[in-house]
């Protein structure tokens, strides 16, 4: 997901560090207490379970956006639905 907004500091613990992220429209406000570097305004990040938890360039992020989507373009799409077509 990409990082539009930081707050917080990454040496100050006293205080949410927290970043709001954004991925096909969908906006979340995720932790960085166990994010591997701190990211910037335009970074990317993984997110796990309200986490981010790995910070990555722009255009690393996009190669594997790019490959998840492939991978997804080949999954049969009752998989895609959480396999009970909801």
């Amino acid at each position: 997901m990409k990082v539009e907004q930081v707050e917080g500091s990454p040496d100050d613990f006293t205080s949410e560090q927290l970043a709001t992220v954004n991925m096909d429209g969908i906006s979340r406000k995720v932790r960085l207490d166990v994010v591997d570097r701190w990211p910037e305004v335009g970074d990317y990040v993984i997110v796990h379970a309200g986490f981010a938890i790995h910070s990555l360039v722009e255009e690393e992020a996009k190669r594997n956006i790019e490959l998840i989507r492939e991978l997804a373009s080949h999954m049969p799409e009752e998989m895609l639905q959480g396999g009970d077509g909801s």
